[in-house]
């Protein structure tokens, strides 16, 4: 195809193949979509359920999580929370829960890092009282069960990273929870459950902290008084 020129020359270049390459990348970049809060919601998106069982209620709360898939098929294909439902039975607290996942589901769609609403959401706590889990874990309030509930589907997508016990601190702690029930004659229990005599660790949250050798220790997480 030939084109005509209508302006004079005052110069060029000869455009080599890594040049050719790096514009092309570039371009490709520049098409990239970041989550925004005027991307469109598809017509079907995928996402996953959670149940949440409380002793508050007489009927389990299920939180769904829909996510949005950015540059499907692309090297940059990015899966991203784009809203949150919380249904149940009991409809007690519908003002408070609708008005919840409104705001987190807007906070899903602005973009940028959603990661600190864990930790809000984990830190609120019920004047109430709390109520434990099972297998241990302490939850000071039905929100700080929704705020683990999205914890473990961002972990899930990828956008946060489960913090893993090291291997050496794994057999520390296998090794005290095991000196720990011959000391105390517990009988041995499931892998999940850990001594009934434990406290509540304050950096889990889990009732799993012991004391062996004059030093405080989570049999869950490696937190310890000692270092």
């Amino acid at each position: 195809m030939n084109k005509k020129i209508e302006q004079k020359i005052v110069g060029y270049k000869v455009v080599n193949e890594e040049q050719k390459a790096a514009e092309v990348k570039l371009e490709a970049e520049s098409n990239i979509i970041q989550m925004h809060e005027k991307v469109s919601r598809p017509e079907a998106l995928a996402g996953s359920t959670y149940k949440i069982k409380t002793p508050l209620s007489d009927h389990a709360m299920y939180l769904t999580i829909n996510d949005i898939v950015l540059n499907e098929g692309t090297d940059h294909e990015l899966r991203r929370p784009f809203e949150i439902f919380l249904n149940s039975k009991n409809m007690d607290q519908y003002q408070w829960i609708s008005a919840l996942t409104r705001v987190i589901s807007a906070v899903f769609r602005k973009g940028g890092d959603c990661t600190f609403l864990v930790e809000e959401l984990k830190a609120i706590f019920d004047p109430q009282g709390g109520y434990f889990k099972s297998g241990g874990r302490f939850m000071p309030s039905l929100v700080a069960e929704i705020g683990w509930a999205i914890e473990d589907h961002l972990q899930k997508i990828g956008m946060m990273v489960k913090t893993e016990i090291p291997e050496h601190q794994q057999k520390i702690m296998d090794e005290k929870r095991a000196d720990f029930e011959q000391a105390t004659a517990v009988p041995q229990q499931e892998a999940s459950d850990f001594p009934p005599t434990a406290q509540v660790c304050k950096k889990c949250s889990v009732k799993a902290v012991i004391l062996m050798d004059g030093c405080m220790t989570c049999l869950n997480c490696g937190d310890s008084k000692c270092g």
